[in-house]
């Protein structure tokens, strides 16, 4: 202990402990934020305010996902939708980064497909619904590519745009010091484009998630958005709002652990 106090001045433990107050402040008023927004839930539909058929309530909602654990459903339609999102937001993303630097390579290819780009950016996916079902059937193909499609050009257009980014001063340094383009690429523009990359995943992450429950909106026998759709068709309004409920929680989960990814990076850099 008096290692650390020796290590740090007061000054800055005294830092420390605003922020770790601070943080803990925060923490404690989310909780308490959600606490009190399903505890007014709850009695608004107890007390009939409005009809708990059409707003459900937590506890209801909890009912529904324990029917779904006994009837041994849940975990095949969360695992159903997680695997789908999973392998649309990691193609997106890889894909996504791999066009946006051949993009930054080539300034001509750059001018040609960025009118393209923003069309497709611009495009009502689910209007591709019925081309996509004819193209990929009604599998879990037709939803992956439906995720792909909906997070690729916002991966294209947010690297790219770090890409573009980066200094030019630096670069201009690194070509007078004979730096070819590759090294260049390597050694600034990627490293660079790290801060870029990470807001591009919290972005995508949604947009994985957006694309996977459109896909089982349009076609889908198993899953979160089946389930809702479903759910809505047969006015079971709880499975509904369970459904949504567990989306938001393995959406939530997903998003932190790419800031879990940003703190590594921050506390590890190149």
């Amino acid at each position: 202990m008096n290692t650390k106090n020796q290590t740090f001045s007061a000054e800055h433990l005294l830092y420390l402990r605003k922020e770790r107050r601070s943080t803990a402040v925060v923490w404690i008023s989310r909780i308490l934020l959600l606490a009190l927004i399903l505890g007014v839930w709850e009695l608004i539909a107890a007390l009939e305010v409005v009809d708990p058929f059409i707003i459900s309530s937590p506890s209801r909602i909890l009912k529904m996902i324990a029917e779904l654990w006994e009837n041994g459903s849940l975990f095949r339609h969360i695992w159903t939708t997680l695997w789908e999102t999973l392998v649309g937001f990691a193609i997106a993303v890889a894909l996504g980064s791999v066009i946006a630097l051949a993009l930054w390579w080539s300034e001509r290819a750059r001018k040609i497909l960025e009118p393209y780009i923003v069309v497709l950016n611009s495009l009502p996916k689910i209007a591709l619904g019925p081309v996509i079902i004819i193209w990929f059937g009604t599998g879990s193909s037709s939803i992956v590519f439906m995720t792909v499609l909906v997070g690729i050009i916002v991966a294209i257009m947010n690297m790219l745009s770090g890409f573009l980014a980066t200094d030019k001063n630096k670069i201009t340094l690194l070509r007078s010091m004979g730096a070819s383009k590759l090294q260049i690429l390597t050694k600034l523009v990627i490293p660079s484009s790290l801060p870029q990359f990470i807001a591009m995943l919290k972005i995508c992450v949604g947009m994985a998630w957006i694309g996977s429950i459109m896909g089982e909106y349009i076609v889908s026998k198993a899953g979160l958005g089946y389930l809702i759709v479903y759910g809505g068709q047969v006015f079971k309004l709880d499975l509904v709002m369970a459904s949504t409920v567990i989306l938001c929680i393995l959406a939530a989960a997903m998003y932190f652990l790419v800031v879990l990814l940003e703190k590594i990076i921050i506390k590890h850099p190149r």
